[in-house]
């Protein structure tokens, strides 16, 4: 193990981008703290490593607590860390009006409060545990997280939420604490994500239609392992080497778009916003507040 190999610590690490995150990693010669609720799910994967590249962790980014002893446990095993990708997040699928709050809460408390702490943590550790000091946070977003899709209306409001969050905690930021952070905004990926999410019943108000929204929610609610065809979906694989390659970055960007379907949403989005903060710019010349002479 090469003295310069870095530490990174993954939250949802038991399938997906995180699991094939810390596969990647761990080729490249660095070492993994690998969190996730039930450890056991890896137990045959880890059996492969020794415990100085790889150590489990249980943690439920639900509980303060715990995001604490993940933390500690990774400064135990190796000194420090220094990458975080914060990835643990599930989606609850349904128009706005059918899904209720017993499905839509449970979510933001993993995919927002959850990233909000890991977060905290990982600022506060690359700060005060790490010498010399520094890190990189991975917030893994999604596209929705800047454009929203149809029956997506709390998946997507809370990456809206962890968007407005991660940028205003990275601005804040001091240089001098070497802490880099980024917005990984994924697209489409062949990942086991469709087996964690949550389906809202069909609100009986709004039809049934042809349109891409519905049929992609048919393809996941009854053929699951049809969805990677649907969506043209992305290879986590081919994904998670990019990101890894975005961390080698001396100046990383504060948002990176990961995927074909990604980057033409996000193009989308900024040409229609351009478009009507240009078309409309008139219409705010003549509404400055005049103060009231005394």
């Amino acid at each position: 193990m090469s003295s310069s190999s870095r530490v990174w610590l993954i939250t949802g690490a038991s399938s997906g981008i995180g699991f094939e995150m810390a596969r990647c990693a761990l080729e490249h010669g660095d070492r993994v703290v690998a969190t996730l609720r039930k450890p056991s799910v890896l137990d045959s994967f880890a059996s492969a490593y020794s415990e100085t590249q790889l150590i489990l962790v249980k943690l439920d980014v639900t509980n303060p607590a715990e995001i604490k002893q993940a933390f500690q446990r990774a400064k135990e095993a190796f000194g420090r860390v220094d990458v975080v990708l914060n990835n643990a997040a599930y989606g609850v699928i349904g128009e706005a009006e059918a899904v209720s709050d017993d499905l839509a809460r449970p979510m933001f408390e993993v995919n927002f409060w959850g990233a909000v702490h890991v977060s905290q943590e990982a600022v506060r550790f690359f700060r005060d545990e790490n010498q010399p000091q520094g890190g990189h946070l991975l917030q893994v977003s999604a596209t929705v997280g800047i454009t929203a899709y149809p029956n997506t209306a709390f998946y997507g409001a809370s990456k809206h939420a962890l968007e407005g969050f991660s940028e205003s905690l990275i601005k804040e930021l001091p240089p001098a604490w070497n802490i880099k952070g980024t917005i990984i905004e994924l697209g489409g990926f062949a990942t086991g994500m469709t087996s964690a999410i949550q389906f809202a019943p069909r609100h009986p108000a709004y039809p049934v239609t042809d349109s891409i929204h519905h049929k992609i929610r048919e393809v996941w609610e009854t053929r699951p392992q049809d969805s990677a065809r649907l969506l043209r979906a992305s290879d986590p694989a081919k994904g998670v080497q990019k990101i890894y390659e975005l961390t080698q970055l001396d100046n990383p960007p504060l948002r990176m778009p990961l995927g074909k379907d990604s980057v033409s949403f996000i193009q989308q989005f900024a040409a229609e916003l351009t478009k009507s903060a240009e078309e409309y710019a008139s219409w705010s010349d003549n509404i400055a507040y005049e103060v009231p002479q005394e």
